[in-house]
């Protein structure tokens, strides 16, 4: 039963209605300051704070909460004898929810340039104090933080007449995570403002337990970021499927940030990322979904085998029976056709199919973190493309070529380095991966025996299907030589440039940057490569 409400809030949202709400109820108010002076303009009966205390507000409102008639009110036990021979000796009327949002501190030291003074003023005190006092006895005591509580606490109290214990457990989990969070904010900007010491501690909530991690012996959770913006593998809705393992979430991730990567492409079309073990196996836009779709296939069918993709468009009912037949493991896109759900989930009863609404927002700016033994790593996303378009060969670089070039180069930086990537424009305007080599410690393999053979072998699967009228040797090198090879890292000797030649490639973007460039760009110029440094690398451990 809730007969006094203590109401301090400096986030005001809702709070008028949720008083008036209680008011009706027959619950007394009290409350401090500003918010006892909101209320009353409201229309509601409000019991000063000090009043209950016998203490005026002081030291400009630093002093006002903190006394036995407030924290005594909270904290009692209701059924120990104790307690109440105390309260009644002291004259302490029992407070039996607490409405308390706390001063904007992290809204204040977000300002540019912000004095710490200002800041240390923003530092609650008593705010604090009554929530964890509230949350600590909150089998008895009902404790209100997020405005978004407002509504179904009202509910209950209109309902049952009381607040429910699992409301109650609840709302105190809350609580205690609400000034958890403040107290790492205020440890965040202070070791630095006073100590020039960098903190960071991250919070993490919502966890599940996974059936393993990696692999079959490990164990393996997944947790929330706390107040994560944005499109994220976390923040999208599963429409069918079996759970989500460790390394689908790792396989998603990356599947969804290929897909966004190729936003940097100046014409906006569909696109299709298809990931396995980590790494994209095809990617390809084109003029339809589906088209999309079956040119990100061609990149190697072979992995496409239980494999995750991952579109930038709704899902419709051509692609998804374009995949009539094919066994793969995950669909993520902005949203599915009805007709189209429903198909894919007659395909298979484990296949699992990731609604991410807001896929095309903004990415979250925030930094980006991997753990090691021991410590911690952080460092900004890896954002853009090319930093110079510098056209460093005797052979010069179509202007044609630089969008085809671009996409090249997204697909290498979405691949684990060291990488080359072989990308083709198989329809004017629409862009397709015919090779890659990947995670190799040298980029020779990553050309030689991995992007060059696997673009051979993909041609072979086409050159069949569409059996044009000429040998396959001479499809094949026709293609090649108008297709782009890019390079996530600088080459460090020219023999890389030697084995692109020899199989028949003629345009090559790389970062540059090596001690070796004037070499490479030598033996390119002698075998009529064109060769473009694009002044940034893209390694992805």
């Amino acid at each position: 039963m809730v007969k006094r409400a203590l109401i301090s809030v400096s986030n005001k949202d809702g709070i008028e209605d949720f008083a008036k709400g209680l008011s009706n109820l027959g619950i007394e108010i009290i409350s401090t300051g500003g918010t006892a002076k909101a209320l009353r303009n409201s229309g509601v009966d409000v019991v000063d704070v000090s009043e209950v205390t016998k203490f005026p507000e002081m030291m400009n409102g630093r002093v006002k909460t903190l006394h036995p008639n407030i924290h005594g009110a909270i904290l009692a036990i209701r059924d120990n004898e104790s307690h109440l021979k105390d309260a009644k000796r002291e004259g302490i009327k029992f407070i039996d929810m607490v409405v308390v949002n706390l001063y904007p501190f992290c809204e204040t030291v977000s300002k540019p340039d912000v004095a710490v003074e200002e800041a240390i003023e923003n530092i609650d005190i008593g705010g604090p104090a009554m929530l964890r006092a509230a949350a600590k006895n909150f089998k008895y005591v009902t404790v209100v933080c997020n405005p978004d509580d407002y509504d179904s606490v009202l509910n209950e109290l209109k309902t049952n007449g009381s607040v429910s214990d699992e409301t109650r457990k609840r709302l105190a989990v809350s609580a205690f995570r609400h000034t958890a969070d403040y107290d790492s904010a205020i440890d965040i900007y202070l070791s630095d403002a006073l100590l020039s010491e960098k903190v960071k501690r991250l919070s993490y909530n919502s966890g599940v337990s996974l059936r393993y991690g990696e692999n079959s012996h490990q164990t393996a959770s997944f947790f929330k970021q706390a107040n994560y913006k944005g499109p994220t593998p976390s923040n999208s809705v599963q429409l069918h499927g079996k759970a989500l393992s460790y390394n689908n979430y790792v396989d998603i991730e990356n599947a969804y940030l290929t897909v966004r990567a190729l936003d940097m492409l100046e014409k906006n079309c569909p696109a299709v990322a298809i990931v396995k073990h980590n790494n994209p196996c095809g990617v390809a836009t084109g003029g339809t979904l589906s088209e999309a779709l079956s040119a990100a296939w061609d990149g190697d069918p072979v992995s496409a085998f239980g494999s995750i993709i991952c579109s930038n468009r709704v899902f419709d009912i051509e692609s998804a029976r374009w995949l009539d037949g094919k066994f793969v493991e995950i669909i993520i896109a902005p949203g599915f056709e009805p007709d189209a759900l429903e198909f894919l989930k007659n395909k298979s009863e484990n296949l699992r199919i990731l609604e991410m609404k807001d896929f095309a927002e903004p990415l979250n700016p925030d930094p980006v973190f991997k753990f090691v033994s021991g410590g911690l790593l952080e460092q900004t996303l890896d954002e853009g493309v090319f930093a110079k378009w510098e056209c460093v060969t005797k052979e010069a670089f179509p202007d044609s070529k630089k969008e085809l070039s671009a996409f090249a180069m997204i697909a290498c930086k979405c691949l684990k380095s060291n990488t080359i990537t072989i990308a083709r424009e198989y329809r004017p305007g629409y862009y397709m991966l015919l090779g890659m080599g990947a995670g190799q410690p040298n980029r020779v393999d990553s050309i030689r025996k991995l992007g060059l053979s696997k673009a051979g072998e993909n041609l072979k699967i086409v050159y069949e299907r569409e059996s044009p009228d000429c040998s396959f040797e001479d499809f094949q090198r026709n293609i090649i030589s108008e297709c782009v090879m890019a390079s996530d890292a600088f080459f460090p000797f020219d023999d890389n440039i030697i084995f692109a030649h020899e199989g028949n490639i003629k345009y090559i973007v790389s970062p540059g940057g090596s001690i070796r460039d004037s070499e490479v760009i030598e033996t390119a110029d002698r075998l009529g490569v064109s060769l473009v440094f694009t002044g940034m690398r893209h390694f992805l451990h």
